[in-house]
């Protein structure tokens, strides 16, 4: 499907990937991983025809149709949903026409959309685009909002959901789960898994490529190796290819030694000067196996803190939100926005504590109100005299001052210490030399966040309190925050996507859900099925009635009844799908007759005519809006009976 020969790709004056022959096949759910500036993002630029190699060829399928993540999204006024439908450039097109020919009247123009939308299976796209939506943590109430109301994270979200909307043979993604809360990485996992395309997937967060990957390639020193299986996989046969190499080399450095000393002993004696020159003809056939070259792992500790209180910050009976108005804040409930209610939540020394919930479910709020940068509404939050809290917020790596350098960063919260004390702990967080000089302008993420965490580690806190701190972080990088915290003798509540790092270093779990805080007894992989069962369970909840209980009688029923029970499930499933294909089609002539009514209501010159003719048009308006209002309904009714 894609193939390389003797491929060498370049960025300006540097060679990036040398001498590469590779062949992927279609199908594969490839994993392409290396440590950052090795190539990786260059080389998907390369399969999109953004470079062009330096050397060599790069063959692909003509006929390919390729999808990827764009890096920007524009402001756009158009809805959520509609920007992700147009991720299928096909449908959008066969939607337009399908309006535009209705505005002219030209039913064959019509009729050919029409068929055009049916050959792309296009009359559920707007259900799919909204499954998208929901899946990548998008609330019902927020997909008929524009594109430029979101912000920067919320609007890469938008761009992945528009990419996995279109139909294509091959996807590649890039660090696709950057701003994605835990149950988005779940379902974007699941959702991979079922791709039937080829796909290419940069990512730094080793349980994701797990779970997804089925190959993968490794860019390291110019040249790129082939693995089949997942990362686990990888590291294992790597770690053994590396061994062997090591044995091989340390064998062939015996020989060598042993066949140079015979030389050395013997070269001057003309009785064995044919020998000599024999071992030193076997000296020069030698392979020269390199010796394996140990890859220094990035490493960070935080310090040891001043104080560790026993009990160092509780929240009693809290109620926690954002003002609705922050002008009359005063404490008043009648203008807050009740996130989460009624907490009792404390934090002792040693523990540590991963927070996991649904998207929007408060995560970041209750970390804001145990901060202190949120006032609870209610109930008491009471903190140690001697708690010292080290805070990364989402946001955190943004809030760095442009034009400032790490030493600069350093010194606005120790005006009085000496530049030499400030070097030495930039350079134990590799900002060493000239780089503590270096305006963070020319950062990368990961180099922003590090910076971050080294201004946090100074001030020594015993509590660390870290939301998303993984975004932008590489491979090296996370395992070298996972020792760190492991290693850190305070407190600690932890926010992130990264299942490895909330494996390693989380003692208990708890889940906000549904305004509650509350211990969680299990470990991921029993949240990632509460996660699943969840919707399902609280639709049951919802049409049992909260105060009925349930009567669960088991009956035997025999394998011709559950055949027929079967068949008469599939044919309730298709009437389903047959009504929501109709409903999607009436909804469509209704938004072009309502489009057209609403153009003859703009127009000055209908006001002048006749009365009736202006009612007659006022009051099919609103036939149309009260009919479509009720397919609407209807139409979600059939979309929870389906997917249920």
């Amino acid at each position: 499907m894609i193939s390389f020969r003797h491929f060498a790709l370049r960025r300006g004056s540097r060679l990036l990937l040398s001498d590469i022959d590779l062949v992927i096949q279609s199908g594969w759910r490839l994993g392409v991983i290396g440590r950052n500036g090795c190539g990786k993002s260059s080389l998907f630029a390369a399969l999109q025809g953004k470079l062009e190699g330096d050397a060599g060829e790069l063959e692909m399928s003509g006929k390919l149709r390729l999808a990827s993540v764009a890096q920007e999204t524009p402001a756009l006024p158009d809805a959520a949903i509609d920007y992700v439908l147009g991720g299928d450039e096909e449908l959008a097109a066969a939607i337009n026409a399908e309006a535009e020919a209705g505005e002219r009247g030209d039913m064959d123009a019509m009729a050919k959309a029409h068929h055009r939308i049916e050959e792309l299976n296009g009359y559920d796209g707007r259900a799919r685009a909204g499954r998208l939506l929901h899946g990548l943590g998008f609330p019902p109430e927020t997909h008929e909002r524009a594109v430029q109301e979101f912000s920067g994270g919320w609007r890469g979200r938008l761009n992945l959901a528009r990419a996995l909307m279109c139909p294509s043979d091959l996807l590649l993604l890039d660090e696709p789960t950057n701003h994605l809360d835990l149950d988005a990485v779940l379902w974007l996992e699941e959702w991979l898994r079922r791709y039937q395309g080829t796909l290419l997937i940069i990512s730094h967060d080793r349980e994701f490529l797990d779970g997804v990957i089925t190959h993968t390639l490794h860019l390291n020193d110019g040249k790129a190796k082939l693995y089949t299986g997942n990362y686990s996989a990888f590291e294992r046969l790597r770690a053994e290819q590396l061994r062997q190499q090591q044995i091989s080399h340390e064998r062939e450095q015996a020989e060598r030694a042993h066949l140079q000393s015979f030389v050395d002993r013997f070269k001057a004696k003309a009785s064995k000067a044919k020998q000599a020159q024999s071992r030193m003809k076997r000296l020069e056939k030698l392979a020269g196996t390199e010796a394996v070259r140990a890859e220094r792992p990035f490493s960070f500790s935080f310090p040891v803190p001043g104080r560790l209180p026993d009990s160092m910050l509780q929240l009693e009976d809290v109620s926690a939100g954002y003002a609705a108005d922050p002008s009359s804040r005063e404490g008043n409930d009648e203008v807050a926005n009740i996130v989460l209610a009624d907490v009792r939540f404390s934090i002792e020394a040693g523990e540590r504590i991963g927070l996991l919930g649904p998207n929007g479910a408060g995560k970041s709020t209750l970390v804001k109100t145990l901060v202190g940068e949120l006032e609870p509404f209610g109930g008491e939050r009471k903190v140690h005299k001697d708690l010292n809290i080290g805070y990364f917020a989402q946001h955190t790596v943004e809030s760095l001052r442009e034009g400032a350098s790490a030493l600069d960063h350093l010194m606005d919260k120790a005006p009085g210490v000496a530049t030499q004390v400030m070097r030495d702990f930039l350079g134990n967080w590799n900002f060493a030399g000239d780089r503590a000089f270096e305006s963070v302008d020319g950062f990368s993420g990961g180099e922003r966040a590090r910076l971050a965490l080294a201004l946090i580690a100074w001030d020594k806190p015993n509590l660390l309190l870290l939301d998303e701190p993984t975004n932008h972080l590489d491979l090296d990088m996370r395992e070298a925050l996972a020792d760190a915290l492991a290693d850190f003798d305070g407190a600690l509540v932890l926010v992130s996507h990264d299942r490895h790092l909330l494996g390693l270093v989380c003692d208990s779990f708890w889940r906000v859900a549904d305004s509650v805080v509350e211990p969680f007894d299990g470990d991921l992989d029993d949240y990632a099925r509460w996660l699943k069962n969840r919707g399902s369970a609280s639709k049951k909840a919802a049409k049992a009635g909260a105060a009925k209980p349930v009567v669960v009688e088991v009956v035997e029923v025999s394998p011709e009844e559950r055949r027929r029970q079967a068949a008469a499930q599939r044919d309730d499933e298709k009437a389903a799908r047959q009504r929501v294909k109709k409903i999607e089609t009436r909804t469509s002539a209704i938004d072009t007759e309502l489009a057209a009514l609403e153009a003859q209501l703009a127009d000055p010159a209908t006001y002048n005519g006749p009365t009736r003719e202006m009612m007659r048009l006022g009051q099919r308006q609103a036939e149309l809006r009260s009919e479509k209002e009720a397919l609407e309904g209807e139409w979600l009714t059939l979309m929870e009976q389906l997917e249920a």
